[in-house]
């Protein structure tokens, strides 16, 4: 047996993955176009936020110390403007949200506790001392981490850039991605196959998982079993992709000619993986540290082969620490068969007031895509010896 048709195992697939994964370099990117990518800098405030004290009610500033007593209204302090007003003893204002305490105030009542009436303001109840305000610095202090390198940019992380006085940030620069269906037997979606052919489902089910991850997608093709055109494919996508994605062609028949042709313009790592369903996933890196993932080309192996992946590869390669997706311990309810593989089941799972519970979607065959589409989650099941029971506790992978 040739080392490389070995199994190993998928902790072992991915730490080889992850050894061979160098960062893309930085650009910077506008504000606006930032939702998604993956921070390459530290960023810090250039200023305290609020930068002055500010009130987070509607209400009256009031000095607290004057007690339970009417006050005289003398003035209003709305959000974005910073004026004269003073409140003295026995005195209010009105304040807006977000608008700075006047000189003098110290605390805010909220507009439900009062009664204005005539320009005379009625508290009920004694205010406390700085009460409804948010401090200077309270949100950032001006010089401290906003965000660290590496923090993938979600909506609340982009306004915190913003609030922080960033209009650029420096980010990984996007993948460049290619991807090629392989097979004889492939149609495009739109055309009618012909005796023995089916229509091209993986090429497009990619595409869609590559939404959200910044892929620069390069090439999407199909191309037949032929070694020259999968060879000129490979060699021109190489020089122009980060990542470079096959489904089909990797396993053991006479047809599989990415599993031939890959050793001659690559460095293979491993091309069997013990997992089920994607047992014949192939890794291999070019000389320039181009990525090549060989999918199965069976659905849901190409797809669960990517989320394992090729998924956490891009955003790495990005800058993002290694991204798994999260994971939740799920009961059982009903039997399942173990195999002599990490088995990946798919599974519908839902909260019940004793916990999570997880139900299979129906036959588990890698070519039956329907069961994918309807799960929300994948069971990871270690190779067992005894069936795993009803009411057992495992781990589902949330997708």
């Amino acid at each position: 047996m040739d080392e490389l048709d070995r199994l190993i195992s998928p902790g072992a697939a991915t730490a080889l993955v992850r050894s061979k994964v160098s960062l893309l370099p930085a650009e910077s990117v506008p504000l606006a176009e930032l939702a998604g990518r993956v921070l390459a800098e530290s960023v810090v405030s250039e200023d305290d936020l609020p930068p002055f004290p500010a009130s987070t009610m509607d209400g009256y500033a009031v000095r607290a110390a004057d007690g339970e007593v009417d006050r005289r209204l003398v003035g209003d302090r709305f959000a974005g403007k910073m004026d004269e007003l003073t409140v003295g003893p026995g005195e209010a204002a009105y304040i807006t949200t977000g608008a700075p305490l006047p000189a003098g105030a110290d605390t805010v009542v909220k507009v439900e506790l009062t009664e204005e009436t005539g320009g005379v303001v009625r508290l009920q109840g004694s205010p406390g001392d700085r009460k409804n305000i948010r401090e200077p610095g309270h949100d950032l202090r001006k010089g401290e981490e906003v965000a660290a390198a590496g923090t993938l940019l979600t909506p609340a992380a982009i306004g915190l850039l913003a609030a922080a006085g960033r209009t650029t940030a420096l980010v990984g620069r996007r993948p460049r991605v290619s991807i090629l269906s392989t097979g004889d037997e492939l149609v495009e979606p739109g055309e009618r196959p012909g005796p023995g052919q089916i229509r091209d489902s993986n090429r497009f089910a990619l595409l869609a998982a590559l939404n959200g991850l910044n892929a620069d997608v390069r090439y999407a093709g199909l191309a037949p079993d032929n070694a020259d055109r999968q060879r000129a494919f490979l060699t021109d996508r190489l020089a122009d992709s980060d990542v470079l994605i096959t489904s089909g062609g990797v396993s053991m028949g006479r047809k599989d000619l990415m599993k031939q042709l890959l050793p001659e313009i690559a460095t293979v790592h491993f091309r069997q993986v013990s997992m089920r369903p994607g047992k014949p996933i192939t890794f291999a890196t070019g000389g320039d540290g181009a990525m090549i993932f060989g999918l199965p080309g069976n659905p849901v192996s190409s797809l669960v082969g990517f989320e394992l992946f090729v998924r956490p590869t891009l955003l790495a390669l990005q800058g993002a620490a290694w991204p798994e997706r999260p994971r939740l311990l799920v009961r059982l309810s009903h039997d399942v068969q173990p195999v002599q593989r990490t088995d990946y089941v798919r599974a519908i799972i839902r909260r019940e007031p004793d916990g999570w519970s997880a139900t299979a979607t129906g036959d588990q065959g890698s070519s039956r895509l329907a069961s994918l589409a309807a799960a929300n989650a994948l069971l990871v099941l270690p190779p067992e010896n005894t069936p795993y029971k009803a009411g057992d506790l495992v781990d589902a992978m949330l997708i």
